[in-house]
């Protein structure tokens, strides 16, 4: 009997102890869920900003993202939206300018490893042929519509020259972009490395660079003029057929920025990126 009642007791303190656990348990989980309802869901621009943090932290100059890392960043930006980024086509700088229009620039992000910003053009902007040395570039058109006219060097490794020192390049787009679209992405030596974007109506680009410009490190800016081939010379003959020509155009180097781009920076009012590394 002693024994059946000292097991008695010991059982019933085990039943409060585990009730006392499933209440703690209980409380725990309440606490959870109103600090769960507390916290804000991450902004689309935080998660844009942690998907480009994962995506590029291997990455490099010349060294391109792995391919799935490529195709989930794409898709994160298929998805966004002007809204997303506090951007609608009534703003100010999408507006009608007299004279040359401006292009606007609003800087999100930038680390050694990658670069966030909006690129916004009224109605008849140009950004000027340019190029992005060793970087891998997301462009997402948000709203409206753009010209993009694209180039690749024929020869990357050794470049073929005329007899002014333009170089030899392929045209890689010459099209038209309407907003919604799917993301278009440059890399090193392929998929139109150097650009011209032309805004058919206002619009708005959302650039990601990995990694960004960095004069230092040798990835400067370069701008290029553009004469479409007729004639190839001898060492480039053999790279296409003579009905390819208008496919072609000799690239000369600018000399700076070119007078007419305008380029004003502008402060970014959309969701803010929390946190860097």
């Amino acid at each position: 009997m002693r024994i059946d009642g000292e097991l008695a007791k010991q059982k019933g303190s085990g039943e409060v102890a585990k009730e006392k656990n499933r209440c703690c348990s209980r409380k725990k989980s309440k606490r959870q869920q109103k600090k769960a309802l507390a916290e804000p869901m991450p902004t689309v621009v935080q998660r844009l900003w942690e998907t480009c943090k994962e995506v590029f932290a291997d990455s490099g100059p010349g060294v391109v993202p792995l391919p799935g890392d490529v195709g989930r960043l794409r898709s994160f930006l298929d998805g966004m939206k002007p809204a997303d980024v506090g951007l609608h086509p009534n703003l100010p700088f999408f507006q009608d300018f007299k004279g040359t229009p401006p292009v606007t620039y609003l800087h999100l992000h930038q680390c050694p490893k990658f670069s966030i910003g909006i690129f916004c053009l009224p109605q008849a902007a140009v950004i000027p042929l340019h190029n992005h040395p060793g970087m891998t570039v997301f462009s997402k058109l948000l709203f409206g519509s753009m010209h993009i006219r694209s180039y690749d060097w024929v020869d990357s490794s050794k470049q073929i020259r005329s007899s002014n020192g333009a170089c030899l390049a392929k045209l890689n787009t010459d099209s038209v972009m309407n907003a919604p679209c799917e993301t278009s992405i440059l890399y090193p030596a392929a998929g139109g490395n150097m650009h011209c974007f032309t805004a058919v109506t206002p619009c708005a680009v959302l650039d990601v660079l990995g990694p960004p410009y960095n004069g230092p490190e040798g990835r400067d800016c370069k701008y290029y003029t553009e004469v479409l081939c007729s004639n190839f010379p001898g060492n480039a003959a053999a790279s296409a057929a003579p009905a390819d020509n208008d496919r072609y155009a000799w690239l000369e180097e600018r000399q700076g920025k070119p007078d007419d781009f305008k380029v004003r920076g502008e402060e970014y009012k959309g969701p803010k990126i929390v946190g860097y590394y």
